[in-house]
């Protein structure tokens, strides 16, 4: 994964943001040598939000089954919108 600096990214916002859109890059940004922040593309974004979307699901059907309620996970991700 490329690392670029505050600085790098100023001076080719445009190319790093098409290798981003287009090519699919994830190009993390750096201060000091350190990764700050990260630049990904909307599918990985959509992917990323379907990930945390279902890890929320999970914890709480956990809950309910701690609290012992029971819901069928088919009736949770409806009750979720999902």
């Amino acid at each position: 994964m490329t690392i670029l600096s505050a600085a790098a990214f100023r001076n080719s916002t445009a190319e790093t943001l098409n290798r981003v859109a287009y090519g699919k890059e994830r190009i993390l940004l750096g201060r000091r040598g350190e990764p700050v922040a990260a630049l990904i593309s909307l599918d990985d974004l959509a992917l990323l939000r379907t990930l945390e979307d279902r890890a929320d699901l999970l914890a709480m059907a956990e809950a309910d089954k701690e609290s012992g309620e029971s819901i069928a996970w088919e009736d949770l991700k409806k009750e979720q919108g999902f």
